[in-house]
């Protein structure tokens, strides 16, 4: 897993302040509905602690608590936690009565974690603000420690120095310590660095620095915990390693975690990537083997460069354990059911990737799975919000279907709009002139909701428009990205504030201009969008894979692979041998002019209709295969069995596919389908007629959402030939059909060669 990053956040971390407290927690624990079950102590139990804090005074934060309550329900449905044994800690009154103070959390840990014997399972998961002080002990040149933070605060002056009351990495180290079973897993949703709001994105950081310190309340707590006789050096080398289990932490040492919109709902990024994948994932998936394509993820949907560490237990070998330290106890699923009323359903669809969440509205259609994977009828879903979703049974017996009974949906049909919006905010660098000017022209160019940013709360932005100013410079500079924009040009942003490659223009365009040189660059950005709504690798029945090999002269390697698991799909390997590839979060790194091949591999016993897009890191779409652009529904097909690679000479195919600058993530798209592309065939002909093109090569898409738009009625005119579902009432939508529709992709990065 050449590029992984082990996590050191237990190693050297940051410094705090508090006084534990009984009084509240003594309290609350009497009324809570899991106090009664705390101390029976039964062997073979799975605790978990989860807190989760939105509520900061001086800095709030959104997605917390809706972290902890996707890792409640993964935890007990998935992976077969009894809800009494997870007890949540948030500010949040509807899901718990402890609120998620300094003496809270720590007492927490005391009452309900270490009560765990030899060979239970044990979870610690945190999402809120961290932070960084300052420890002339560490070993880091910056001598910083990282700390995650309490609700409640304190903050005290001692002369230049800020005293904070922040929970101690190596707090969190002595309280593991004394856990009785080494099956511990900590998830840690936090930065570790400064932040606050970044573009229209919440950053989970608050003050810290070199100027921040520890208080005498936290090494008193420290010393109270400490195991008898041991020493500060005997701790200082125990901290090189971690005390139980494995630790995951949302980011790297210096980077920041995104507390981010998803489609009507907020939360961590690196927290719905992992529960998410772990609701897709179809066997007992490794900690090492789960991290790399949560990072992956991670990574795609922060709108940064996040990247997800993990340390185990240095010679326990629990990086190759389940993740959890447990096996799953139910299939895969999009979702669960949560409450039945004769035939309305409520369901919770945390199971569902979050750029596909706009798929799964009003139409979209589930079959709900018994223990035994065996069908026992579908829902079709009525209305969303966020992850919440009513349904109505339409194909299953009035009183089959229990919450209690370990029931799941997986995804049947899913229901995309034909007129799907982007949000684009108006960045704080325009003009109250020019954001009125955006706000009337912006409507005008389609699908396009202007929305001016807050400076506290996050408006949903799928991109940020505003002008190049001296601090996108100077931070562009330090990343060594050329061109460099001109100051005060108008650029398109991601809603971290990274700069869109070629978005930019000269310095003195007008607000006005900017808009109507960016109208291409609007509609080839919707179009990707659009098209990554039908990615269904981890749903489709189909059976295709897709590898990506990397030329280097006379040898080829493996350097990503996609394929289809829950249809059989798989991904033969090739032999082993040395890895010249550099991987970073399961991603390869491509220096530019590096040649590479995509093979496209139908596992079915049917022919099956392929499309083949490449999506630069600027956003432009181009046509990859079929590439003979003609009509003939034959041009798209891939035969049974057959592996079909792009480019390939000896089928006609003219041209190389070379990674080429800009620096960024470029993606390519697969999509197969059992049913013929007509439309999207004739689009191809045409194009390539105006373009003067007779085939062989790759087709760059001037009308990118136009294209989009006819494959899209391809896959629905097949998904509603095929049900006998109630779909004709959603005529706003276009369906894709599970059994019929299989979309993989494979991401790279292009990069500039080393020297």
């Amino acid at each position: 897993m050449a590029g992984m990053k082990r996590r050191h956040f237990l190693q050297a971390t940051g410094s705090a302040l508090a006084t534990i407290g009984l009084s509240q927690w003594d309290v609350m624990r009497q009324g809570d509905r899991y106090g009664k079950v705390l101390a029976q102590g039964t062997p073979g139990r799975k605790l978990a602690l989860l807190v989760g804090i939105n509520g900061y005074s001086d800095s709030p934060l959104s997605g917390c608590v809706n972290d902890v309550l996707m890792q409640q329900k993964l935890l007990v449905h998935r992976f077969g936690f009894n809800p009494k044994d997870i007890l949540i800690v948030s500010d949040d009154t509807q899901i718990s009565q402890i609120k998620p103070t300094r003496s809270n959390i720590l007492q927490a840990f005391e009452q309900h974690l270490w009560q765990a014997r030899k060979g239970d399972v044990v979870v610690f998961h945190f999402s809120g603000h961290g932070s960084q002080v300052y420890d002339p002990n560490v070993e880091f040149e910056d001598k910083l420690n990282s700390t995650f933070v309490p609700i409640d605060r304190q903050v005290a002056q001692n002369g230049d120095r800020t005293i904070v009351s922040d929970i101690m990495g190596e707090t969190l180290f002595l309280l593991m310590t004394k856990l009785q079973t080494e099956n511990v897993t900590v998830v840690l949703d936090s930065c570790h660095s400064g932040g606050g709001k970044r573009g229209d994105v919440l950053i989970r950081a608050i003050g810290g620095g070199k100027n921040f310190d520890r208080s005498p309340e936290e090494t008193a707590y420290q010393r109270k915990i400490r195991p008898a006789g041991m020493s500060d050096a005997e701790l200082a080398r125990l901290r090189r390693n971690v005390a139980k289990g494995v630790v995951i932490s949302s980011t790297s040492r210096q980077q920041l975690a995104a507390d981010q919109e998803f489609e009507g709902f907020k939360a961590g990024a690196f927290t719905y990537a992992l529960t998410q994948y772990l609701w897709q994932a179809t066997g007992n998936n490794t900690l090492e083997s789960t991290i790399v394509p949560v990072s992956r993820m991670t990574k795609r949907i922060s709108s940064q460069g996040q990247e997800p560490e993990f340390e185990a237990k240095k010679g326990s070998g629990n990086d190759q354990k389940p993740i959890y330290f447990l096996d799953k106890r139910l299939p895969p699923a999009e979702a669960i059911p949560t409450q039945i009323q004769g035939d309305r359903i409520e369901l919770w669809l945390g199971g569902i990737a979050p750029r596909s969440l706009s798929a799964f509205g009003k139409g979209s259609t589930f079959t709900m799975v018994n223990p035994q994977g065996q069908s026992i009828g579908k829902v079709q879903l009525e209305s969303r919000t966020g992850l919440n979703g009513v349904a109505r049974l339409v194909g299953a017996t009035r009183g089959t279907v229990d919450p209690q009974s370990s029931v799941v949906l997986q995804e049947d049909v899913r229901a995309i709009p034909k007129d799907l919006p982007m949000t684009i905010g108006l960045d704080t660098s325009l003009t109250a002139e020019e954001k009125q000017i955006a706000t009337q022209t912006l409507p005008k160019l389609g699908q396009l909701i202007p929305v001016e940013l807050s400076s506290r709360n996050s408006v949903g932005a799928t991109y940020i428009l505003g002008r190049v100013t001296p601090a996108i410079i100077k931070e562009l500079q330090s990343q060594g990205v050329q061109p460099l924009p001109a100051v005060g040009s108008i650029a398109l942003y991601s809603p971290m504030l990274e700069l869109i490659p070629d978005s930019f223009s000269q310095a003195g365009e007008s607000i006005s201009e900017g808009l109507a040189r960016l109208k291409p660059k609007f509609r080839a950005l919707l179009a990707a969008r659009l098209l990554k709504l039908v990615l269904n690798a981890e749903s489709s029945r189909l059976k295709i894979s897709a590898k990506m090999q990397i030329l280097d002269g006379s040898s080829t390697e493996v350097g990503a692979t996609a394929f289809t698991p829950r249809g059989g799909g798989e991904v033969r390997q090739q032999g082993a041998g040395s890895r010249k590839t550099k991987i970073i979060n399961g991603i390869p790194q491509i220096p530019f002019g590096t040649a590479v091949r995509f093979d496209i591999q139908n596992q079915e016993d049917r022919d099956l209709y392929v499309t083949v897009f490449v999506v630069s890191s600027e956003g432009e779409m181009g046509l990859l295969f079929p590439n003979a652009y003609k009509s003939d529904i034959d041009s798209a097909r891939i035969s049974a069995g057959e592996t079909r690679q792009l480019p390939n000479r000896s089928k006609g195919d003219g041209f190389k596919l070379v990674s080429q600058a800009p620096t960024g993530l470029a993606e390519v798209l697969i999509v197969a389908s059992s049913q013929p592309i007509r439309e999207a065939l004739k689009s191809a002909e045409q194009l390539a007629k105006q373009r003067g093109t007779r085939g062989g090569q790759v087709l760059p898409l001037d009308k990118p959402l136009d294209f989009v738009g006819r494959l899209l009625q391809d896959v629905d005119r097949g998904g509603r030939g095929s049900r006998s579902l109630p779909l004709g009432a959603i005529e706003d939508r276009q369906v894709a059909d599970a059994a019929q529709i299989a979309a993989v992709s494979i991401t790279f990065q292009s990069v500039e060669k080393e020297a």
